[in-house]
């Protein structure tokens, strides 16, 4: 195998040093800052992976597989947690994780695609037209702070 063949992926690999690092952390100094930073860093790459992976496979499978895949592989992240709170006991965090993963998928993404879309009908097409689909898309963005309430 010829190493240039991996000279693309080399700050990938630079950065996965950061995922054995952090366990070192941990043994060494207890759990903490330092160990949350060196596992933030090292899931830099391993996404980097993952997404990568989800796309050749993608190109193979088909446009219609190759979306349902990265659908859910786009989430592993947050199903890898919500199994470890769960084993932990914490069941109010896989609660509100579960909350803020579909506010932020239904939510955020449809109030940012119609507020992206609304500015460009409105300098493209028709005023009105793009006006009432950014004013939608502002509404999506507002509507889970105002489901909020008012601050205790």
């Amino acid at each position: 195998m010829e190493l240039r063949a991996l000279r693309p992926y080399a700050w990938a690999l630079a950065l996965g040093v950061f995922v054995p690092l952090s366990w070192v952390f941990e043994l060494i100094v207890g759990p903490g800052v330092g160990v949350f930073a060196a596992a933030g860093v090292g899931i830099i790459p391993l996404a980097w992976f993952m997404g990568l992976a989800t796309e050749e496979l993608g190109k193979h499978a088909g446009p219609g597989i190759g979306g349902l895949l990265n659908a859910t592989f786009g989430n592993a992240t947050e199903l890898i947690i919500a199994l470890f709170a769960l084993a932990g006991g914490l069941h109010e965090v896989v609660k509100a994780s579960i909350t803020g993963s579909i506010i932020g998928n239904i939510l955020l993404v449809l109030g940012l695609s119609f507020a992206g879309v609304g500015i460009f009908l409105a300098s493209a097409v028709d005023p009105l037209i793009g006006l009432g689909v950014l004013v939608v898309g502002a509404f999506l963005l507002i509507l889970p702070f105002a489901a909020l309430g008012p601050e205790e």
